[in-house]
This record gives structure tokens, sequence and C-alpha cells, in this order.
């Protein structure tokens, strides 16, 4: 039994790195949960609670990073509060909208927050890019992330 735990504890990792790339899988949870699964079976002799605390710390921090990058995209090119507002709005909309809502939902909610804002259309489109690659860039921040999560639990398992 432990060695299929294991296993499902492996998967659960592997799927959750796939899911820090593919919007439709909640990733960094699915991590966190393989590794806890994986400390259980152990029963916490290598990963107690100090390592699992520490790295539920960085999945957090992951978990934070991908609700904000698209807020902070359009806030690091001067977007109004309207255009913020909206891409919030588009991301929390988005989750719900399959893997097409959560790549344009922040966009959209930036262009038409920014619009409304009474900007003209090109600068709509600057604000709506810049969100797009502020998730751009939390979902390389998820990844390093994930994989530290990853190091520290391999660390913890080998030393530990």
């Amino acid at each position: 039994m432990d060695i299929a735990l294991y296993v499902l504890a492996a998967a659960l990792m592997i799927g959750g790195l796939a899911g820090n790339i593919l919007p439709a899988l909640p990733g960094i949870p699915m991590i966190f949960g393989g590794i806890w699964l994986a400390a259980a079976v152990d029963q916490y002799r290598h990963l107690g609670l100090w390592w699992l605390v520490a790295i539920g710390v960085l999945g957090t921090l992951g978990v934070i990073v991908d609700f904000v990058a698209g807020t902070l995209g359009a806030k690091r090119v001067g977007a109004s509060r309207l255009a913020l507002t909206g891409a919030a709005l588009g991301t929390l909309i988005g989750m719900f909208l399959g893997i097409a809502g959560l790549l344009l939902g922040p966009f959209i909610g930036a262009v038409l927050g920014e619009l409304a804002s009474g900007t003209s259309v090109l600068r709509s489109a600057h604000v709506g890019a810049a969100t797009w690659l502020g998730l751009l860039f939390g979902t390389l921040v998820k990844l390093v992330l994930s994989f530290l999560m990853i190091g520290l639990f391999g660390f913890a398992m080998l030393v530990g």
C-alpha cells in the first residue's frame, strides 16, 4: 500500500508541475498535497512539521503571485485604477471559464477598465498586454517556487 501512495504522491507532484503551466489544474496545491502525502506515508520521519511549514509558505507565496501577477503587470505601466480593478475581476471571472478564461480574462478586464477610464484604444491595448506579460512572469515565478518546493522535499527526504 505504501508504494501505491508514494506513486500517487509523485503523480500529484508531476501533475502539479503541469498545472503551473496548464491553468486548468491547481498546480501548487497539488504539489503540496503530494509532498504532504509522501510525508504522511513516511510517518513524518524525514519531513516534519517545520519542513512542511516552510514548503507551505513557499506554496502560499506561489498562489498569491498567481492571483496578483496580472494586476501587477498592469500597474507597472501606470494603468488606471479601473484597469487594475478590471484585471482583478477578469482574473476572478476567468477562473470559472476554463483555460481561455484564465488566459484572456485578465487581458480583457484590463482593456475594458482602461477604456472605461477614458483612455485611447492603443493605450488600453498596451495595458492589456502588460497585464498578460505580468501573468507570464507570474507563471515563471510559480514554476520556480514549485521546483524549490520539490527540491526542499527531496533534500528533507535525503537528509532528514
